[in-house]
C-alpha cells in the first residue's frame, strides 16, 4: 500500500492532536502489517518499515534460502536468493519489498481502522500525560451532564468527573454553569484517562488561598494546615518567614477582600485564619479561638490536652455540636478535652478529698501529689514507684502503700460508683413500667348513661320497680302520678356520672400530659452550644 503523502499526514495530525511523531509512525507501520496478514495469512514472515526520504510504509516479505524448496511461500532457493544477494548461504533470511497495491479493499480499510484506533489511543495516552503533571492543581470547566449523582465536568482536552462524595452538600450547579475544582486523581483507563475532581479536599482551600495571596506563593507566609467540614466551617493555619509580616493579616487583606474572595468561591463556608506557633499548648490556643483559654494540662504520653475555658466560654469552645474543638483536634493532631472551671473545680475537690481519705496521708502530701500530676486516687493507683520517690516526704516503702491503698479505694469506689447507676437505671425502668400501667388502667371511655341514670336503693331513696308481682300486671296498672313525680325529682337531684367520669378523665389526662412537659422543661438539660460568631467570613 503506497501512501505517497503519509510524511504529510503524520506531521499534520502530529501536530494537531499533540502526539508524539514516533508513535503514529509505529501505528501506521502496525495497520500495514496487519493488512498484510489479512492479505497473505499469519504463515508468512513479514515486516513493516517507515522511509523517512519517501513517506513512504515499506512492506518485506521475509523467506528461508533453502537448496531444496518444500513450501515456496516460506522457502527461496539458493539460486534465486544469491541473485537478490550474492553473498547470502542455505539458511540464511532474505527479505523481498512487497507490492503493497495487491492487498485488497478489506485489508485497507482493517489498517484503516487501526490506524484510527492506534490514534486514539496514542491521543488518550497524551491527554493522561499532559494532566499527570497537573494533579494538585486547580482546574476550570463548564457542567457537562450529570450521571449517578456525579457531575461530567467539561475541562478542555478531556472531560473530568467530580463524584458526588467530593461534592459540598450545600451545593448545586446547572448544566453550562463554570465550576472550579481541584484535581484530585489522575486514572489511567482502557476507555481513556479519568480526571477526578474535588471541591470538598483540604488542598481545594490550600489552593485558593495560594492564588490569592501573593506571599505564600513567594514563600514569605507559610501554611502549616487545613483541616474543613465542607461547606460548613474550616480552618487555616499560617506562619510567617518574615518578623514584619502578619501572617493571618496576609491572608485576610485589606478590609477582607481576599479571604472574601475564598469564601465567595467556597459559596459561604466560614474560614477561620490561625496563627501558628510552635508551642503545642499556645498552637492549640490559636485554634480554638475566639474562646478565652483558662488553662491547658498536657500529657505528652497519650497526646491529649485538657482545655479548661470559663463557664460562659464552654459553647464558644466547643462551637456548634462540637465543631469548633473537632476541626481544632484534626488541625493540630491533638486529642483535645474541654471543660468548664466550675466542672473542672468540682473534679479536682473530689480528686482532693479522695486523696486525703486515704490512711495515713497529710494534707502536705496531697499538696505535693497535686503539684506532681497526682489529682485522683485513680491516677495515683496506676503510678510507678518510680515516679513517686521523686516526690519529698515519699520513700519506695511509702510510694508501695500509697500505690495498694489507692487501688484498693478506687477499686471501692468504682464499685459504688457502678451500683449507683445500676440503681438509678431500675429505678428509672420502674418508674417508665409504673407510668405505662397508670395508662393501661385509664378507662378508655365513659359508662353508658342508662346504668348510671339509675339511682342507688337505700334509706330515702326511691326504686323504680316493685319487689314481687308479675310485671305484666305492674304495665297494666294506671301510672302513679307520684311516683312519677318523686322520680324526676331523683333524677334531678343525682349528679350525671358520665358528665362526672368525663371531666374527671379528663382532668386526669391533662395532670398526666402536662407533669412530664413542665418537669422537662423544668431540668437543667444543656442548651446546645452556641455557635463561634466572631469567625473571618
Amino acid at each position: 500500500m503506497y501512501i505517497a503523502e503519509i510524511k504529510h499526514v503524520v506531521d499534520q495530525i502530529s501536530r494537531d492532536k499533540g502526539i508524539d511523531r514516533e508513535i503514529l509512525i509505529k501505528a501506521v507501520e502496525e495497520a500495514i502489517l496487519s493488512a498484510a496478514r489479512k492479505k497473505f495469512g499469519n504463515g508468512i514472515d513479514i515486516e513493516t518499515q517507515y522511509d523517512e526520504k519517501t513517506g513512504e510504509i515499506e512492506v518485506f516479505q521475509f523467506k528461508e534460502v533453502a537448496e531444496t524448496v518444500t513450501d515456496p511461500d516460506t522457502e527461496i532457493s539458493l539460486e534465486e536468493g544469491r541473485r537478490l544477494d550474492p553473498e547470502c548461504q542455505a539458511g540464511d533470511s532474505l527479505g523481498r519489498k512487497m507490492d503493497t497495491s495487491n492487498f485488497g479493499r478489506i485489508a485497507a480499510q482493517s489498517a484503516k481502522q487501526v490506524i484510527i484506533q492506534k490514534m486514539k489511543d496514542a491521543e488518550r495516552d497524551a491527554v493522561y500525560a499532559s494532566y499527570l503533571d497537573r494533579k494538585g492543581e486547580l482546574v476550570n470547566g463548564i457542567v457537562q451532564r450529570f450521571e449517578r449523582g456525579d457531575i461530567i465536568v467539561n475541562i478542555g482536552q478531556t472531560e473530568g468527573i467530580l463524584p458526588f462524595r467530593e461534592q459540598v452538600p450545600r451545593e448545586s450547579y446547572r448544566r453550562g454553569e463554570r465550576i472550579r475544582a481541584y484535581i484530585l486523581d489522575i486514572l489511567h483507563e482502557t476507555r481513556g484517562p479519568q480526571i477526578v475532581l474535588s471541591r470538598t479536599h483540604p488542598n481545594f482551600l490550600i489552593n485558593l488561598f495560594k492564588t490569592e495571596v501573593p506571599e505564600i506563593s513567594e514563600g514569605i507566609v507559610s501554611i502549616m494546615g487545613a483541616v474543613r467540614e465542607p461547606g460548613v466551617r474550616a480552618k487555616f493555619a499560617v506562619s510567617s518567614n518574615d518578623s514584619d509580616i502578619d501572617p493571618v493579616g496576609a491572608c485576610v487583606g485589606m478590609r477582607g477582600s481576599r479571604v472574601q474572595n475564598v469564601v465567595q468561591e467556597l459559596k459561604g463556608e466560614k474560614i477561620d485564619i490561625i496563627s501558628y506557633h510552635i508551642d503545642p499548648a499556645k498552637y492549640v490556643c490559636n485554634a480554638l479561638s475566639p474562646a478565652e483559654i483558662s488553662r491547658v494540662i498536657i500529657d505528652e504520653d497519650n497526646r491529649t490536652m485538657e482545655i479548661i475555658v470559663p463557664d460562659d466560654a464552654l459553647s464558644i469552645a466547643i462551637g456548634k455540636r462540637g465543631q469548633n474543638v473537632r476541626l481544632a483536634a484534626k488541625l493540630t493532631g491533638w486529642r483535645l478535652d474541654v471543660q468548664s472551671e466550675s466542672n473542672y473545680n468540682a473534679d479536682m475537690k473530689k480528686g482532693h478529698d479522695s486523696l486525703m481519705a486515704l490512711p495515713g496521708i497529710s494534707l502536705s502530701l496531697v499538696d505535693a501529689l497535686f503539684e506532681n500530676g497526682f489529682f485522683s486516687i485513680e491516677e495515683l493507683s496506676r503510678a510507678a514507684v518510680e515516679d513517686l520517690v521523686q516526690i519529698r516526704e515519699i520513700d519506695e516503702e511509702m510510694a508501695a502503700t500509697l500505690i495498694q491503698d489507692a487501688a484498693v479505694a478506687w477499686k471501692e469506689m468504682a464499685a459504688a460508683e457502678e451500683a449507683a447507676e445500676a440503681a438509678a437505671e431500675e429505678a428509672k425502668e420502674t418508674e417508665t413500667e409504673t407510668g405505662e400501667d397508670e395508662n393501661r388502667s385509664k378507662p378508655e371511655s365513659a359508662p353508658e348513661p342508662e346504668s348510671e341514670l339509675e339511682p342507688e336503693s337505700g334509706p330515702g331513696s326511691t326504686s323504680t320497680s316493685e319487689p314481687s308481682g308479675p310485671a305484666e300486671t305492674d304495665l297494666a296498672e294506671p301510672p302513679d302520678e307520684t311516683l312519677d313525680e318523686t322520680l324526676d325529682e331523683t333524677l334531678e337531684e343525682t349528679p350525671d356520672k358520665s358528665e362526672a367520669g368525663e371531666t374527671e378523665a379528663a382532668g386526669s389526662v391533662d395532670k398526666d400530659f402536662v407533669s412530664p412537659r413542665t418537669t422537662e422543661n423544668e431540668s437543667g438539660t444543656q442548651d446546645e452550644p452556641v455557635p463561634d460568631n466572631s469567625d473571618t467570613n
